[in-house]
């Protein structure tokens, strides 16, 4: 929770983004939530941080922290070779001002099967998807639906970005797995082989049920787990683990993690999940899943109202 910024606080959201290597944005309105639970205020933060896809979803990422993000999926065209050509049209239109999926579908109509366009142009990547992971492209910005050219082509290879980044993950996700690593990077079968090549002797490590755990140990302060905290949804310490019973009780996943693989926002109590909280209609809704003392129900509803005026006007 030290290295998330869950015990203490953080006034500026590219930091945040920086050292939790990108903050996850299904729903984009997550990313704010994130941001102001761990202290950053949301003034600018449309434009503070670029909408793309790293590791295996959409995340809010400093542009500066791209390239090297980017260059852990690296690797040239892997659509084949008719996308490809929609793919270099898309960006000519870019180029030319049209930044919508609409516009080019209406653009496209006449030379490809609808079919075809769909799969291109699909509102969960498409193309767009390739073209952002070889940082050519990214939303306009972390609310909009369009996209723009971008220019963060990775200039270093896999194994060059894999040891300073995999330092990096301990420092604000330790303690770790291997596992839990390649999970979060998205890394595919052959790449997470490269993993157990790093130098671990240089990290601290234990083991627990079976598993080895890295992390580093920097002798910092660090607080108390907070006895009553509000997670984003898709929050950090849910998604970032391939075990995630020590935050999410197994009794409560399926009411925290949809069937659509949607991970709503969450109440923490001594750090366990222990209810649900969101915005709904301009109010605060709060929802425990079992009975709460009067004062941790009241003080959770104060944290969610001051979420509520943190994000209006904002999303």
């Amino acid at each position: 929770m030290h290295g998330l910024y869950l015990s203490r606080k953080c006034g500026d959201i590219r930091q945040i983004s920086h050292e939790l290597l990108g903050l996850h944005c299904w729903f984009h309105r997550n990313v704010a939530f994130s941001a102001l639970i761990r202290g950053a205020p949301l003034i600018g933060w449309k434009t503070a941080l670029t909408k793309t896809w790293i590791h295996h979803a959409l995340h809010g990422v400093d542009i500066d922290d791209l390239p090297t993000l980017l260059a852990l999926n690296s690797g040239g065209w892997r659509w084949g070779e008719p996308y490809k050509t929609i793919a270099d049209r898309v960006v000519a239109l870019m180029e030319d001002g049209v930044y919508s999926r609409t516009e080019m579908r209406l653009i496209f109509a006449d030379d490809y099967d609808r079919g075809t366009i769909e799969r291109a142009l699909s509102p969960w990547g498409g193309v767009f998807c390739e073209l952002a992971r070889l940082g050519r492209v990214a939303f306009r910005d972390m609310t909009s639906r369009d996209f723009d050219l971008i220019d963060a082509e990775p200039t270093q290879t896999f194994e060059e970005v894999l040891p300073g980044l995999f330092r990096r993950f301990l420092a604000a996700y330790g303690p770790a797995t291997l596992t839990d690593a390649a999970w979060f990077f998205g890394l595919a079968k052959e790449r997470k082989k490269a993993l157990f090549a790093l130098d671990l002797d240089k990290y601290v490590r234990f083991e627990h049920n079976k598993s080895i755990y890295y992390y580093i140990d920097d002798n910092a302060d660090m607080a108390d787990i907070p006895e009553l905290m509000l997670l984003s949804g898709f929050d950090p310490l849910i998604v970032s683990y391939t075990d995630r019973s020590a935050v999410l009780p197994a009794a409560y996943k399926k009411a925290v993690i949809t069937r659509s693989g949607i991970c709503l926002p969450t109440i923490a109590v001594n750090g366990q999940v222990a209810g649900l909280w969101n915005i709904k209609k301009g109010e605060p809704v709060v929802e425990f899943f079992e009975a709460q003392p009067k004062r941790i129900r009241d003080a959770a509803f104060e944290l969610v109202d001051g979420i509520r005026w943190g994000t209006r006007g904002q999303l």
